[in-house]
């Protein structure tokens, strides 16, 4: 089971390119907007997610790329912001979102709660709380990346 946690931020403008850094991916809502999207891909990258982030910028996200199309569930353990998710499958059509999901403030990972994995999924958008309504994003759209 992945879990939902932060990773390191380099403000480097070079590092901040999604066409120079192929650690950053540009996703594009169905109403045009759109956000440049650290990439995670490996086992460590996934599982620290947003761990320990103090914020989020508004044209900024996370995406989770998982090797294999599966029913993955998130959570907020040691994660400091308030998030939007988006389950994608593999053809970058959204098959779930949960809105507004608050950090979890227990002292034990065990006792967060779960969000997603009803469906299954090979990537997840993670972007500000508010995000997904704020673009109207909804099950069965496409985003572009």
């Amino acid at each position: 089971m992945i879990m939902l946690t932060g990773c390191a931020k380099d403000d480097s403008s070079a590092n901040n390119n999604p066409s120079t850094n192929i650690n950053l991916t540009e996703v594009t809502f169905p109403n045009g907007k759109k956000v440049v999207a650290e990439t995670l891909r490996n086992d460590f990258e996934l599982v620290r997610g947003m761990m320990f982030r103090d914020s989020l910028p508004a044209d900024r996200g996370m995406l989770f790329v998982h090797p294999k199309e599966d029913k993955y569930q998130f959570w907020m353990y040691q994660t400091k912001i308030p998030l939007d998710m988006i389950w994608m499958d593999r053809n970058h059509r959204i098959v779930e979102i949960a809105a507004d999901v608050q950090p979890c403030k227990a002292a034990k990972a065990s006792d967060c709660p779960h969000y997603g994995g009803h469906e299954p999924a090979t990537f997840v958008l993670e972007v500000n709380a508010g995000g997904a309504a704020k673009n109207n994003l909804q099950v069965g759209q496409t985003l572009d990346f």
